[in-house]
């Protein structure tokens, strides 16, 4: 098995990181040679097709031979050609091996026009493994979801935990400066390449807010007024942990003379979705057991590029520490949303196949008002499944009639459950 991260040499005088991303990579061996198209989706530059990269090194070394595989990169130019879905069908075809397994890799298929029935094609077919990823939520839209229904297992990716970053450094220690680096360098992976040099940083994520917004979100969508979709994407950014409707983000635009209205902003939003740049967290009510349709939260997909948008801002560490758990439990297989209980909120109901477990996150509750206050909610609920606050205070975990109070820094990296 591979070391968690090696250092390879890519060309003469150059040091590349590799970062193994350890669960993800788990994911694609566990579906080895099994019926189903793996598809890994996640913002661009998030890592998936060096995730591919090393997954294609994993089967080599595991007796898999070169002619066995056939790797496609759609963003590369050498391969233009074959975003025609016919002219791809033909090659991939003729390269597949009578006998053998063959492993087809094709990355950002988005760019193939009617890419699902070359897919379909190739899944009715035996001794074909098949991987592909994609930088927007596009490709399983409904009827494109619809036509490989039953086919496929997705595999959603998301930018470096704050685990990962800590591996990455070589030491568990200085984890609160580290924290600070992790938020301000951001969670892309290639931005480890550039520590200490903050322009460079600042340039990388421009580029990647640059080709997300125009890529993936005005070429797509064929949007005309950039200025406005933009507002409204700093606007989000700028309220990440704040309940939001189309409706208040329209006023709110509106009051401030830039017109808008509800349903431009809901196109708007679904593109951010789409594009995996934001998350949405709907409103569920934990006594009746239903979701509700109204004033969801919203958050994004780096902090590092909110800095880079808004500027650092202290005053909001409390609302980015809430991202950063938010992001942590989608990264474990949660489903999240924001609880309702008679007139408190629950900062989150992360739910999986195992249960459900609700977190409060502040910064500090050492001053007493502020601990009542995270507790009130979570004593509210009369069930008995896990209650955690989360905080970064350094005090050792304390209990307050069952509901736990964990360093969030000590829970994001698994020192606690």
């Amino acid at each position: 098995m591979y070391l968690f991260w090696n250092i390879i040499s890519k060309k003469e005088g150059s040091i590349i990181m590799i970062i193994e991303r350890k669960e993800y990579l788990e994911k694609l061996i566990a579906w080895k040679d099994k019926q189903l198209i793996k598809i890994v989706t996640g913002v661009r530059r998030c890592g998936k097709s060096m995730l591919l990269e090393i997954y294609r090194n994993y089967l080599k070394e595991h007796g898999i031979e070169e002619e066995q595989i056939i790797s496609i990169n759609f963003e590369d130019l050498d391969y233009e050609e074959l975003t025609d879905y016919r002219k791809l069908y033909k090659y991939l075809k003729k390269r597949l091996i009578d006998g053998k397994m063959t492993y087809i890799f094709l990355d950002e298929i988005q760019n193939v026009t009617d890419f699902p029935k070359v897919l379909d094609s190739l899944y009715i077919k035996k001794n074909i493994d098949i991987y592909v990823t994609g930088s927007n939520a596009y490709m399983l839209s409904s009827e494109i979801a619809t036509m490989i229904s039953g086919r496929y297992i997705q595999i959603e990716m998301l930018p470096l935990s704050f685990k990962e970053y800590m591996e990455s450094t070589g030491s568990m220690n200085d984890r609160g400066i580290k924290y600070a680096e992790y938020l301000q360098n951001s969670s892309f992976p290639f931005t480890l390449e550039l520590k200490n040099q903050p322009d460079e940083i600042r340039d990388y994520l421009e580029g990647i807010y640059n080709t997300i917004v125009v890529k993936d979100i005005i070429n797509r969508k064929k949007i005309t007024d950039t200025m406005m979709l933009k507002s409204v994407l700093r606007f989000v950014f700028d309220n990440i942990g704040n309940p939001l409707s189309s409706k208040k983000i329209a006023d709110t635009m509106t009051s401030e003379g830039r017109k808008i209205d509800t349903k431009t902003v809901e196109k708007y939003l679904e593109a951010f979705s789409e594009s995996y740049i934001i998350y949405q967290a709907k409103r569920y009510n934990i006594k009746g057991k239903q979701y509700l349709k109204t004033l969801e939260k919203y958050y994004i997909v780096d902090i590092g590029m909110r800095y880079m948008l808004l500027g650092s801002r202290q005053a909001d560490a409390g609302h980015v520490l809430e991202n950063i758990v938010y992001l942590e439990l989608l990264r474990r297989g949660y489903e999240v949303y924001v609880g309702k209980i008679d007139s408190y909120e629950v900062d989150f109901v992360a739910q999986n196949k195992k249960g459900t477990v609700y977190f409060q996150v502040a910064l500090t509750v050492r001053d007493e008002n502020t601990l009542l206050r995270e507790l009130r909610p979570l004593q509210a609920i009369r069930d008995h499944y896990p209650k955690i606050i989360l905080t970064m205070d350094e005090e050792p975990e304390e209990q307050y009639e069952g509901i736990r109070h964990i360093n969030a820094r000590d829970w994001l990296l698994g020192i606690v459950d």
